[in-house]
């Protein structure tokens, strides 16, 4: 692995996790993969996989760019300013968040089972991928 691609998932890692206290005990961002879009100058596509522990949620966030998740195992309860009010998302389904909206609710539906899904980014390159709080 290049020292870049290390560096680059790295600052990804960091991004994603953001603070200690967003996240429930148990919670767990793993960097997947980051390239750089030749055919899209300027942009990254970056995968990421997100652990829930039961109960596990962030705090309302945004991401850089486009986010598309797909749920690996569990259920994932979803909200987001763009496209519509609260849903269960099971293993199996995806939703998309489009850029500049809102991730109002972004939490494991069950509190005995954990839960993980795939998100994966299309941003600037060397982007901030998600700010906690409000835009």
């Amino acid at each position: 692995m290049t020292i870049r691609r290390v560096a680059a998932m790295t600052a990804v890692a960091l991004a994603i996790a953001g603070a200690p206290t967003v996240h429930a005990e148990g919670d767990k961002v793993t960097p997947v993969r980051s390239e750089k879009l030749p055919n899209v100058p300027g942009k990254s596509l970056t995968a990421v996989v997100v652990n829930y522990a039961p109960g596990g949620k962030s705090a309302s966030h945004h991401h850089a760019g486009s986010v598309f998740a797909y749920v690996l195992s569990g259920s994932i309860r979803s909200e987001n300013s763009a496209t519509g009010p609260a849903r269960v998302y099971k293993a199996g389904e995806s939703f998309f968040e489009p850029p500049g909206s809102e991730h109002l609710v972004s939490e494991n539906a069950s509190t005995t089972e954990p839960a993980s899904l795939l998100a994966v980014f299309v941003a600037d390159d060397g982007a901030l991928l998600t700010t906690f709080g409000k835009k």
